[in-house]
């Protein structure tokens, strides 16, 4: 593991109602409270019912256009995965073959407003712990856990800082890359210092390079032929350092929409311009890379089997088959990386 880390680089709410003479409501981003006070012509008294619906969500996601003139089957076609919250699918995946490729990459959509996230440290990337929050996934987090995937690479090509738990490990760095996770859950992806900034409710940033989508664009970073900024990368048969690193190589990336939702890339043989250009196919307005090579790579869904039921390893699901890590992956002790992971919402906390 030491020796891979070397190479490592850096739709519509639902809610009751009742009608009367005169009603007045109230939205917030969480869920829909609707109060009715009915009044009858001759009466005296007045009598007020108030229903709480479950939390706001966002619209499932529109099939993806190939980039291809000829499309695979079930390319850019979106299938739910993980277990469904509060009866809805929060998460959906999805294939699509790179502009100039001809391996299909993967594709997660996540609903944040059904998802919360959370901000795992490891010994090895950040370091500087112990940490609350680390691998394993315990057994109190594993009953509402439906997505997991990797960070960045180590902080000491990453290009910029890191805090949780109310601790700088790494300075942050105006400008870098920064995957931002709040108090209440919600997560933004952006520049740090414009997009994204410190306030009382930060829970957790994460950086990593230099934004690599901005204004749903690929930056012109990403665009560059100088893809070695983008990070270390393994040979083609082996991360020995003796061994030249290739362009298309094991990336990941992660982004989100105008509306809030969160989307994560990964894929075999991708350069920074086709992890760019993946992300904003999904509806990226700003995105960053995360960590690279075929050792780093993962995201997964969990379905357990009951309602409420505990994810493991056995109902996990990969992205991408390919990828050497899996269902296990952040349930393993020794797992030294940090990682995200993604959680139901409760009704009642939205």
């Amino acid at each position: 593991m030491v020796l891979l880390a070397s190479c490592s680089g850096v739709g519509s709410s639902a809610h009751g109602q009742r009608r009367s003479n005169r009603s007045t409501s109230s939205s917030t981003g969480a869920g829909h409270v609707a109060t009715t006070t009915s009044r009858g012509p001759t009466s005296t008294t007045s009598t007020t019912t108030t229903t709480v619906a479950i939390p706001s969500h966002l619209p499932a996601p529109r099939p993806l256009t190939p980039f291809g003139a000829l499309s695979a089957s079930g390319q850019g076609v979106w299938t739910p995965a993980g277990r469904r919250v509060q009866g809805l699918n929060a998460v959906y995946e999805t294939t699509l073959v790179p502009a100039g490729g001809a391996q299909r990459a993967g594709i997660a959509w996540m609903d944040t407003r059904l998802l919360s996230a959370r901000l795992y440290s490891g010994s090895i990337s950040p370091g500087g712990g112990p940490y609350r929050f680390t691998a394993p996934v315990l057994p109190r987090q594993s009953a509402s856990l439906v997505a997991a995937f990797n960070g960045g690479s180590q902080m000491g090509v990453a290009g910029g800082g890191y805090y949780t738990e109310g601790r700088l490990i790494d300075p942050l760095v105006a400008g870098a890359a920064s995957l931002v996770i709040y108090s209440d859950g919600s997560v933004a992806v952006g520049a740090w210092g414009s997009d994204v900034a410190m306030t009382p409710n930060v829970v957790a940033v994460r950086q990593n390079l230099v934004p690599l989508v901005a204004d749903g664009r690929p930056t012109a970073q990403a665009a560059s032929a100088d893809w070695q900024s983008w990070g270390a990368t393994c040979g083609a048969t082996s991360c020995l350092p003796t061994v030249p690193g290739i362009e298309h190589q094991w990336r990941s990336g992660v982004g989100v929409t105008a509306d809030g939702a969160l989307v994560y890339v990964t894929g075999s043989a991708l350069d920074p311009l086709q992890l760019a250009q993946l992300l904003v196919q999904a509806g990226v307005v700003r995105g960053m890379q995360l960590d690279i090579n075929p050792f780093w790579t993962v995201l997964v869904t969990y379905d357990p089997p009951t309602p409420g039921g505990k994810a493991a390893p056995s109902n996990g699901s990969k992205l991408l088959g390919a990828t050497e890590q899996g269902p296990a992956t952040f349930f393993d002790p020794l797992w030294a990386r940090d990682f995200v992971t993604m959680s139901a919402r409760s009704a009642s906390t939205g």
